[in-house]
């Protein structure tokens, strides 16, 4: 496909090396704001594509940022074209701790019991409280990295993140007292 556009090799093999080892967390990034997993494979194809597109462009400074800016960018344009009423608006470390035996049975049940929980919750949050936990604990990007990639100020950053671990509290607590 590239020979037929006259891509050069080299071009193409750049791209590869730099972009496509963050494929990761450009599927993770769509699926948690799509809530969608073959919604968010095609969205994460059209932003490889676009990354191409525009590959010259790129600096080199932050592969993983500019394609997740991509990403978020590609998945909101859709949004605006598909579900358009999406766009209106911590975890417990003895649970997820690792030192203890990690076969024991009712750990790993609690465990994947938790997970559940805390995926569901996630699921239950405004679009813009998914994105950035999303980027905040699954991706592990700093604050000023989520600025740059939303296109919105650090202090934003930092509120909607306290808004929306404390949402998510409120949602676990809703679902945990469902579940008991």
């Amino acid at each position: 496909m590239w020979k037929e556009r006259n891509v050069p090799e080299q071009t193409v093999a750049r791209f590869e090396q730099v972009v496509l080892p963050h494929m990761d967390a450009a599927y993770n990034l769509a699926r948690w704001l799509t809530r969608n997993d073959h919604d968010a494979e095609d969205l994460v194809q059209e932003s490889y594509l676009r990354a191409f597109k525009f590959f010259g462009s790129f600096q080199g400074a932050n592969a993983r940022g500019w394609l997740l800016t991509i990403v978020r960018n590609t998945c909101y344009t859709w949004f605006r074209e598909n579900r358009p009423q999406e766009l209106t608006t911590s975890f417990d470390e003895n649970i997820h701790s690792t030192e203890a035996d990690p076969f024991d049975p009712e750990k790993l049940l609690l465990q994947s019991e938790s997970g559940q929980l805390i995926k569901q919750a996630m699921e239950e949050l405004p679009l813009e409280f998914r994105e950035v936990l999303t980027l905040r604990e699954l991706e592990g990007l700093s604050y000023k990295e989520i600025a740059v990639i939303a296109g919105i100020p650090l202090g934003t950053v930092m509120s909607r993140l306290a808004r929306a671990r404390s949402r998510l509290k409120q949602c676990l607590t809703k679902l945990v007292n469902k579940e008991c």
